[in-house]
């Protein structure tokens, strides 16, 4: 058994009341001896024993020395009756220490019960607070991409696909006067984990790069170009290209 599996079974209150069987004592003397901290709460509990057996010491009533007096042989009397008090000393002792242990016990489970349901609830508020900030982070983008969106400024083009990815529709959204691209990609076909859509701006005739377009997210924004004459989607390896690959365009679309 492991140290916490004693601790909660109680098999130490039980060795110090003597209450083990045979088999639980050469268990536990056997881990005993292998675990400093565990004999340190053993000793620990004889400790607590003897002090409870000094602190509750009962004071035997006057009685008893009255009939100890009148008794033919007082000096045996007076032994026998030091040894009945001895024992009750012990006994009850033995008896408060059997509480304690119990109420220790008890109190050790408790204790561990309260700990665990802490640490769930913990766990499910650093979930929920997590969750939270998710959420709020959504409504942050969103609402950032709905001013975007409806301001007078933005344009507003529609990409749609050609021969190779004639399914392909993209909605594409540039404002000229807050230098902003925003995309929304519901309508790209899903991809392979070894490719990646990109964006690209014509300059000049000279396609820039303005990034790959994340996975899994309808609405991302992207890297404006001030003289873009033509936004172009490419497929491209997984992390994107340096050069477009022309042969995989399958969309554009020409500004004003």
């Amino acid at each position: 058994m492991k140290r916490e599996e004693i601790i909660e079974a109680g098999l130490l209150e039980r060795h110090v009341l003597g209450e083990l069987s045979q088999e639980e004592l050469m268990m536990l003397e056997s881990q005993l001896e292998a675990d400093g901290e565990l004999r340190a709460q053993l000793s620990q509990l004889e400790e607590d024993l003897e002090s409870m057996a000094l602190e509750n010491a009962i004071v035997p009533p006057a009685a008893i020395k009255a009939a100890v007096m009148e008794a033919s042989d007082p000096k045996q009397k007076v032994i026998q009756l030091k040894r009945n008090e001895r024992n009750a000393y012990f006994a009850i002792a033995a008896s408060l220490a059997a509480v304690f242990m119990l109420t220790s016990g008890w109190l050790f489970k408790e204790v561990r019960q309260m700990e665990n349901q802490v640490e769930v609830v913990q766990t499910e508020n650093s979930e929920l607070q997590t969750e939270l900030e998710k959420i709020n982070d959504q409504y942050d983008r969103t609402q950032q991409w709905y001013t975007a969106i409806n301001d007078p400024n933005t344009e507003r083009y529609l990409m749609k696909g050609n021969l190779k990815s004639p399914q392909t529709e993209v909605i594409s959204y540039v404002n000229h006067t807050e230098k902003e691209v925003y995309l929304n990609t519901v309508g790209l076909p899903e991809l392979s984990d070894e490719e990646d859509y990109q964006l690209w701006g014509d300059v000049d005739g000279e396609m820039i790069d303005m990034g790959v377009i994340p996975k899994g997210e309808s609405m991302v924004a992207m890297r404006y170009l001030d003289e873009a004459e033509s936004l172009n989607i490419t497929i491209e390896p997984a992390g994107g290209s340096d050069h477009p690959t022309v042969t995989r365009l399958i969309t554009n679309v020409y500004l004003n």
